[in-house]
Protein backbone atom coordinates (compact mmCIF):
# COMPACT_ATOMS: atom_id res chain seq x y z
CA UNK A 1 0.00 0.00 0.00
CA UNK A 2 1.33 3.59 -0.85
CA UNK A 3 2.19 6.54 1.38
CA UNK A 4 -0.70 8.23 -0.28
CA UNK A 5 -3.28 5.07 0.57
CA UNK A 6 -2.44 5.05 3.80
CA UNK A 7 -3.02 8.78 4.18
CA UNK A 8 -6.66 8.26 2.44
CA UNK A 9 -7.41 5.33 5.26
CA UNK A 10 -7.02 8.10 8.13
CA UNK A 11 -9.40 10.74 6.52
CA UNK A 12 -12.68 10.61 7.49
CA UNK A 13 -14.46 13.93 7.06
CA UNK A 14 -18.13 14.63 9.09
CA UNK A 15 -20.37 16.89 7.40
CA UNK A 16 -23.86 16.91 7.15
CA UNK A 17 -25.29 20.60 7.08
CA UNK A 18 -28.99 20.98 7.98
CA UNK A 19 -30.05 21.60 4.63
CA UNK A 20 -29.01 18.80 3.25
CA UNK A 21 -30.82 16.20 6.11
CA UNK A 22 -33.44 18.33 5.25
CA UNK A 23 -33.11 17.21 1.11
CA UNK A 24 -33.42 13.57 2.18
CA UNK A 25 -36.49 14.19 4.44
CA UNK A 26 -38.44 16.09 1.86
CA UNK A 27 -37.02 13.70 -0.97
CA UNK A 28 -38.79 10.83 1.08
CA UNK A 29 -42.18 13.22 1.72
CA UNK A 30 -42.47 13.78 -1.96
CA UNK A 31 -41.39 9.88 -3.26
CA UNK A 32 -45.31 8.91 -4.62
CA UNK A 33 -45.52 12.89 -6.80
CA UNK A 34 -42.11 11.53 -8.39
CA UNK A 35 -42.25 9.61 -11.55
CA UNK A 36 -38.50 9.32 -12.66
CA UNK A 37 -35.17 10.66 -10.94
CA UNK A 38 -32.43 12.09 -12.67
CA UNK A 39 -29.24 10.96 -10.72
CA UNK A 40 -26.64 14.19 -11.76
CA UNK A 41 -22.59 13.33 -11.44
CA UNK A 42 -19.80 15.16 -12.70
CA UNK A 43 -18.05 13.30 -15.79
CA UNK A 44 -14.58 13.90 -14.24
CA UNK A 45 -15.23 11.84 -11.08
CA UNK A 46 -18.13 9.66 -12.01
CA UNK A 47 -17.75 7.72 -9.18
CA UNK A 48 -16.84 10.20 -6.92
CA UNK A 49 -19.33 12.57 -7.39
CA UNK A 50 -21.99 9.64 -7.07
CA UNK A 51 -24.42 9.34 -4.38
CA UNK A 52 -23.54 6.50 -1.92
CA UNK A 53 -27.10 5.27 -0.87
CA UNK A 54 -29.26 7.01 -3.42
CA UNK A 55 -31.24 3.78 -3.82
CA UNK A 56 -32.60 4.27 -0.29
CA UNK A 57 -33.78 7.45 -1.11
CA UNK A 58 -35.64 6.51 -4.04
CA UNK A 59 -35.89 3.13 -3.96
CA UNK A 60 -37.43 1.75 -7.05
CA UNK A 61 -38.17 4.73 -9.06
CA UNK A 62 -37.09 4.61 -13.02
CA UNK A 63 -33.48 6.50 -13.04
CA UNK A 64 -31.11 8.09 -15.26
CA UNK A 65 -27.73 8.82 -14.70
CA UNK A 66 -26.52 12.14 -15.82
CA UNK A 67 -23.01 12.49 -16.41
CA UNK A 68 -22.46 16.79 -17.18
CA UNK A 69 -19.38 18.88 -17.71
CA UNK A 70 -18.54 16.03 -21.18
CA UNK A 71 -16.89 19.30 -22.36
CA UNK A 72 -14.13 18.92 -19.17
CA UNK A 73 -13.59 15.39 -18.81
CA UNK A 74 -11.02 12.93 -20.47
CA UNK A 75 -13.73 11.01 -22.97
CA UNK A 76 -11.80 8.18 -23.30
CA UNK A 77 -12.08 7.28 -19.53
CA UNK A 78 -15.42 8.62 -18.51
CA UNK A 79 -16.88 6.74 -21.21
CA UNK A 80 -15.23 3.57 -19.53
CA UNK A 81 -17.56 4.83 -17.09
CA UNK A 82 -20.26 5.33 -18.96
CA UNK A 83 -19.98 1.24 -20.22
CA UNK A 84 -19.49 0.06 -16.68
CA UNK A 85 -22.54 1.99 -15.08
CA UNK A 86 -24.74 0.33 -18.11
CA UNK A 87 -23.26 -3.11 -17.39
CA UNK A 88 -25.23 -2.33 -13.82
CA UNK A 89 -28.08 -2.15 -15.74
CA UNK A 90 -28.06 2.59 -15.77
CA UNK A 91 -29.57 4.36 -18.26
CA UNK A 92 -26.61 6.70 -18.59
CA UNK A 93 -26.50 9.98 -20.51
CA UNK A 94 -23.32 11.70 -20.99
CA UNK A 95 -23.97 15.81 -22.07
CA UNK A 96 -21.64 18.78 -22.26
CA UNK A 97 -24.63 21.34 -21.36
CA UNK A 98 -22.90 24.39 -22.95
CA UNK A 99 -23.19 22.65 -26.80
CA UNK A 100 -26.44 23.49 -27.93
CA UNK A 101 -29.21 20.88 -27.41
CA UNK A 102 -27.22 18.17 -26.08
CA UNK A 103 -29.62 18.28 -23.22
CA UNK A 104 -32.42 16.71 -25.37
CA UNK A 105 -31.16 13.36 -25.23
CA UNK A 106 -31.99 13.52 -21.58
CA UNK A 107 -35.78 14.30 -22.81
CA UNK A 108 -35.79 11.45 -25.32
CA UNK A 109 -34.42 9.00 -22.97
CA UNK A 110 -37.11 9.75 -20.48
CA UNK A 111 -39.97 9.85 -22.69
CA UNK A 112 -38.42 6.06 -23.72
CA UNK A 113 -38.65 5.06 -20.38
CA UNK A 114 -41.70 6.32 -19.72
CA UNK A 115 -43.77 5.32 -22.56
CA UNK A 116 -45.01 2.04 -21.34
CA UNK A 117 -46.22 4.40 -18.05
CA UNK A 118 -48.02 6.69 -20.67
CA UNK A 119 -49.42 3.72 -22.90
CA UNK A 120 -50.96 2.37 -19.65
CA UNK A 121 -52.66 5.27 -19.35
CA UNK A 122 -54.36 5.53 -22.72
CA UNK A 123 -55.17 1.63 -22.67
CA UNK A 124 -57.51 2.91 -19.33
CA UNK A 125 -59.00 6.43 -21.53
CA UNK A 126 -57.22 8.91 -19.45
CA UNK A 127 -54.30 11.71 -21.16
CA UNK A 128 -50.67 10.96 -21.03
CA UNK A 129 -49.99 12.95 -17.96
CA UNK A 130 -47.06 15.59 -17.40
CA UNK A 131 -43.72 13.75 -16.38
CA UNK A 132 -42.30 14.72 -12.52
CA UNK A 133 -38.89 14.28 -12.47
CA UNK A 134 -36.62 14.46 -9.24
CA UNK A 135 -33.09 16.34 -10.05
CA UNK A 136 -30.18 14.92 -8.08
CA UNK A 137 -26.82 14.81 -6.82
CA UNK A 138 -23.96 16.32 -4.76
CA UNK A 139 -23.07 20.06 -5.05
CA UNK A 140 -21.49 21.41 -7.95
CA UNK A 141 -22.13 18.91 -10.54
CA UNK A 142 -24.32 21.14 -13.16
CA UNK A 143 -28.10 20.61 -11.62
CA UNK A 144 -29.17 24.28 -11.97
CA UNK A 145 -27.49 24.38 -15.56
CA UNK A 146 -29.13 21.02 -16.54
CA UNK A 147 -32.42 22.69 -15.26
CA UNK A 148 -31.96 26.25 -16.74
CA UNK A 149 -31.26 24.29 -19.94
CA UNK A 150 -34.29 22.14 -20.18
CA UNK A 151 -36.35 25.14 -18.83
CA UNK A 152 -34.82 27.39 -21.72
CA UNK A 153 -34.34 30.14 -18.99
CA UNK A 154 -32.91 30.97 -15.72
CA UNK A 155 -34.64 29.25 -13.04
CA UNK A 156 -32.04 28.17 -11.28
CA UNK A 157 -29.07 29.73 -9.55
CA UNK A 158 -25.58 28.52 -11.04
CA UNK A 159 -22.04 28.81 -9.54
CA UNK A 160 -18.81 27.64 -9.05
CA UNK A 161 -19.72 26.95 -5.41
CA UNK A 162 -21.07 24.28 -3.37
CA UNK A 163 -24.42 25.00 -1.57
CA UNK A 164 -25.92 27.56 -3.83
CA UNK A 165 -29.64 25.86 -4.40
CA UNK A 166 -31.26 26.22 -1.04
CA UNK A 167 -34.74 24.57 -1.14
CA UNK A 168 -37.04 22.96 -3.20
CA UNK A 169 -39.23 23.59 -6.06
CA UNK A 170 -40.88 22.46 -9.27
CA UNK A 171 -39.82 24.28 -12.24
CA UNK A 172 -41.84 23.44 -15.79
CA UNK A 173 -40.15 22.73 -19.17
CA UNK A 174 -41.14 22.88 -22.54
CA UNK A 175 -41.35 18.76 -22.85
CA UNK A 176 -44.30 17.74 -20.90
CA UNK A 177 -41.63 17.03 -18.22
CA UNK A 178 -41.97 18.56 -14.74
CA UNK A 179 -38.43 19.04 -12.80
CA UNK A 180 -38.35 18.85 -8.87
CA UNK A 181 -34.67 21.08 -7.83
CA UNK A 182 -33.25 19.67 -5.01
CA UNK A 183 -30.28 21.56 -2.43
CA UNK A 184 -26.97 19.36 -3.20
CA UNK A 185 -26.15 16.44 -0.98
CA UNK A 186 -23.92 14.50 0.43
CA UNK A 187 -23.55 11.92 3.00
CA UNK A 188 -22.81 11.95 6.29
CA UNK A 189 -19.55 10.77 6.88
CA UNK A 190 -16.86 10.70 4.01
CA UNK A 191 -14.84 8.02 4.90
CA UNK A 192 -13.19 7.02 1.70
CA UNK A 193 -10.12 9.53 1.34
CA UNK A 194 -9.68 9.10 -2.33
CA UNK A 195 -13.09 9.91 -2.87
CA UNK A 196 -13.32 13.04 -0.14
CA UNK A 197 -9.79 14.15 -1.76
CA UNK A 198 -11.35 14.03 -5.91
CA UNK A 199 -15.02 16.26 -4.34
CA UNK A 200 -12.33 18.68 -2.92
CA UNK A 201 -10.27 18.64 -6.61
CA UNK A 202 -14.13 19.58 -7.94
CA UNK A 203 -15.16 22.24 -5.52
CA UNK A 204 -18.17 19.76 -4.49
CA UNK A 205 -17.06 20.34 -0.95
CA UNK A 206 -16.33 24.02 0.83
CA UNK A 207 -12.42 24.16 0.76
CA UNK A 208 -12.64 24.69 4.12
CA UNK A 209 -13.22 21.01 4.77
CA UNK A 210 -9.86 19.77 3.57
CA UNK A 211 -6.50 21.30 4.47
CA UNK A 212 -6.05 23.19 0.89
CA UNK A 213 -2.20 22.05 0.55
CA UNK A 214 -3.15 18.90 0.26
CA UNK A 215 -6.32 19.54 -2.08
CA UNK A 216 -3.65 21.01 -4.14
CA UNK A 217 -0.79 18.02 -3.78
CA UNK A 218 -3.73 15.69 -4.65
CA UNK A 219 -4.36 17.70 -7.70
CA UNK A 220 -0.55 17.82 -8.96
CA UNK A 221 -0.18 13.95 -8.29
CA UNK A 222 -3.28 13.27 -10.03
CA UNK A 223 -1.74 15.03 -12.82
CA UNK A 224 1.83 13.65 -12.66
CA UNK A 225 0.13 10.13 -13.53
CA UNK A 226 -2.49 10.30 -15.32
CA UNK A 227 -1.80 13.60 -17.21
CA UNK A 228 2.03 14.40 -17.07
CA UNK A 229 1.96 17.10 -20.65
CA UNK A 230 -1.01 19.14 -18.35
CA UNK A 231 1.09 19.34 -15.55
CA UNK A 232 4.14 20.26 -17.61
CA UNK A 233 2.32 22.76 -19.67
CA UNK A 234 0.38 23.98 -16.74
CA UNK A 235 2.97 24.49 -14.34
CA UNK A 236 6.51 23.63 -16.38
CA UNK A 237 7.25 20.32 -14.10
CA UNK A 238 7.87 16.83 -15.18
CA UNK A 239 6.24 15.08 -12.47
CA UNK A 240 5.45 15.46 -8.60
CA UNK A 241 6.31 12.38 -6.15
CA UNK A 242 6.56 13.07 -1.95
CA UNK A 243 10.01 13.83 -2.16
CA UNK A 244 9.42 16.45 -5.04
CA UNK A 245 6.52 18.34 -3.47
CA UNK A 246 8.89 21.40 -2.23
CA UNK A 247 10.64 21.89 -4.93
CA UNK A 248 7.00 21.70 -6.92
CA UNK A 249 5.76 24.56 -5.11
CA UNK A 250 8.94 26.52 -5.07
CA UNK A 251 8.89 26.30 -9.11
CA UNK A 252 5.35 27.02 -8.98
CA UNK A 253 5.54 29.82 -6.79
CA UNK A 254 7.95 31.80 -8.93
CA UNK A 255 6.30 31.49 -11.93
CA UNK A 256 3.63 32.85 -10.60
CA UNK A 257 5.12 35.70 -8.59
CA UNK A 258 3.50 34.07 -5.30
CA UNK A 259 5.67 35.69 -2.77
CA UNK A 260 5.47 36.52 0.84
CA UNK A 261 7.89 38.79 1.51
CA UNK A 262 10.92 36.97 0.25
CA UNK A 263 9.80 33.46 0.83
CA UNK A 264 6.24 31.20 -1.53
CA UNK A 265 3.32 31.94 -0.45
CA UNK A 266 2.62 28.04 -0.21
CA UNK A 267 -1.19 29.08 0.39
CA UNK A 268 -1.19 31.47 -2.63
CA UNK A 269 0.53 28.40 -4.95
CA UNK A 270 -2.35 26.09 -3.52
CA UNK A 271 -5.28 28.20 -4.26
CA UNK A 272 -4.21 28.56 -7.59
CA UNK A 273 -3.64 25.47 -8.48
CA UNK A 274 -7.11 24.43 -7.24
CA UNK A 275 -8.67 27.70 -9.13
CA UNK A 276 -7.11 26.40 -12.14
CA UNK A 277 -9.68 23.39 -12.25
CA UNK A 278 -12.70 25.83 -10.74
CA UNK A 279 -12.20 27.76 -13.39
CA UNK A 280 -11.37 25.44 -16.08
CA UNK A 281 -7.73 26.32 -17.01
CA UNK A 282 -7.60 22.81 -16.68
CA UNK A 283 -9.61 20.30 -18.66
CA UNK A 284 -9.65 16.56 -19.96
CA UNK A 285 -9.35 15.40 -17.34
CA UNK A 286 -10.97 12.24 -15.35
CA UNK A 287 -9.99 11.28 -11.94
CA UNK A 288 -11.16 8.52 -10.93
CA UNK A 289 -10.40 5.48 -12.09
CA UNK A 290 -11.60 1.63 -12.11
Amino acid sequence: MSKEEKSFQKTSINWYPGHMAKTRRLIGEKYNTIDIVYEVVDARIPYSSKIKDIYSMIGNKPKILIMTKKDLCDLKITKEWVKYYENLGNHVVLVDLNCGNDYEKIISMTHEIMAPFQEKRKEKGMKEQEIKALVVGIPNVGKSTLINRMCKRKVANVGNNPGVTKDFSWLRTHSDILLLDTPGILWPKLDQGEVAFNLASFTAIKQEILPLDEVAIHILKKLSTYYPKILEEMYGLKKVTDDTILDAYESIGKKIGAFKGQEIDYDKVSTKIINDIKLEHIKNITFDRK
